[in-house]
């Protein structure tokens, strides 16, 4: 995925332009650190034909404005003339405060630009200080990350596979909305489509899915040898779909269609899927497989899915658990993934564990209000070091805030029952992407 960054220096040439050249360089500088490929004029733009100039016949994904002095609303309201993208403004900080002359006037410049932002009525993500301050470099980076998720929600084919169970209605997607709001597009499919395709599998179609699985999971020859074949064969059947439709995010319908009509549970399967780059849920949840994709493309790293099922107070802890479909890679090193059975229906293979430590985790879910409009839910905190909690797989965050206050305040904010839980901290990216979709974050 291409993305195009562009940096767009602003000013008159009235100020102090010694002081103003070198906060352009130390900002141009930081910009190449972040984005090798930002597009950078070869000098300040000090003039609306100038900029016009250097933002002719441009199509950029974010548009950093900067005022390295001064300059009045003319010169931002030219660039959202032509660009239709998000949008940081960035202030500099006056360099000397001596009774003397104003070096820059790059606050009263923001003030013009955001004036005019509003009367166009883009939301903007905007950031005070110097190229050399930390909050700076932190917010930049946040920022381009951000827009540069949005872009890639835009290529989004996330699928759902089969139907939300009854009372589960809270995942339940509609591709005109995952379309317009998100710019993903929705690929719905059949359960009994992917277990028919499973069915057909011979043995030898599916030993090296088999191979791979032993590589992830310890202790599947304690499961029954017809289950575990089954398992491949559904492993095969889903990383096949996947392929053919170009799929990045995937929600599956599980309970009881596996277990009655197939005889084997899916769960281990969207465990491998996660590790594998495809951002699984279960229960056909789609908007949690959507905010696993977007933990996973801020961290790098596979997401949590599960349900907010015990809490500590004294420990300030809540247990996120599900039956046994995390990814293979949070497992506890001690243990690794293992195979188990599934603690309702006593059926395997799912997965069996504990996650392992993390020292910054976020909890996240994109949700709807009651008039059918998007939120996003961010918390913040960490993954303890704790054994498997209960059957299935789980996770201990000792959240930032009172964990009392981060589950009384969800549960009477009305917040859907699933949660990803990230491998990072990632709370100004989620922040600053919600700003661009449009969308409320609520923090707790």
């Amino acid at each position: 995925m291409s993305f195009n960054l562009m940096y767009v220096p602003i000013g008159v040439p009235t100020f102090h332009l010694e002081s103003a050249q070198k906060e352009f360089d130390k900002s141009a500088e930081l910009l190449k650190s972040i984005d090798s490929a930002v597009d950078v004029p070869e000098e300040m733009l000090l003039s609306i034909d100038k900029l016009n100039t250097f933002t002719a016949d441009k199509r950029p994904d974010l548009v950093i404005v900067q005022n390295v002095t001064f300059a009045n609303g003319a010169y931002i309201s030219e660039v959202l003339r032509k660009t239709d993208c998000p949008v940081l403004l960035w202030t500099l900080r006056e360099p000397v405060i001596d009774g003397t002359r104003l070096r820059l006037n790059s606050l009263t410049g923001a003030y013009s630009a955001a004036n005019a932002l509003h009367a166009f009525n883009r939301p903007f993500e905007y950031i005070f200080g110097s190229a050399d301050e930390e909050k700076v470099i932190a917010k930049v980076k946040a920022t381009v990350t951000a827009a540069k998720l949005k872009k890639a929600l835009k290529s989004l084919n996330i699928a759902q596979v089969g139907h939300t169970p009854q009372g589960f209605g809270f995942g339940r997607a509609l591709d005109s909305e995952m379309l317009t709001t998100f710019g993903a597009g929705l690929v719905s499919v059949e359960a009994r489509e992917l277990i028919d395709k499973a069915k057909a599998f011979t043995d030898d179609d599916i030993k090296a899915y088999l191979e791979d699985a032993k590589t992830r999971i310890n202790g599947l020859e304690n499961i029954s040898d017809n289950n575990v074949l089954d398992f491949a064969r559904l492993y095969r059947a889903y990383d096949e779909f996947v392929k053919e439709n170009n799929i990045g995010a995937l929600s599956s319908r599980c309970w009881p269609d596996f277990f009655t009509a197939f005889g084997t549970p899916v769960c281990s399967v969207l465990g491998i899927l996660n590790d594998l780059g495809v951002s699984s849920a279960c229960e056909a949840d789609t908007y949690g497989a959507l905010s696993m994709f977007i933990c996973s493309f801020l961290t790098g790293k596979s997401a949590f899915f599960g349900d907010p099922v015990s809490m500590n107070e004294e420990e300030r802890t809540v247990t996120f658990w599900h039956c046994g479909m995390a990814p293979c890679s949070l497992a506890r090193e001690d243990t690794g993934a293992c195979a188990g059975l599934h603690c309702n229906r006593k059926i395997g293979p799912t997965l069996e564990f504990g996650c392992k430590a993390e020292p910054e985790v976020t909890i996240f879910r994109v949700g709807k209000k009651a008039d059918g409009s998007f939120r996003f839910f961010v918390s913040k905190g960490e993954a303890v070091d704790k054994p498997q909690q209960f059957y299935g797989t789980s996770i201990v965050v000792k959240t930032d805030s009172p964990s009392e206050e981060v589950i009384n305040s969800s549960v009477k904010d009305g917040w859907e029952p699933h949660f990803a839980v990230a491998m990072g901290n990632i709370e100004e990216e989620l922040k600053a992407l919600g700003n661009m979709l449009g969308i409320e974050v609520i923090s707790y």
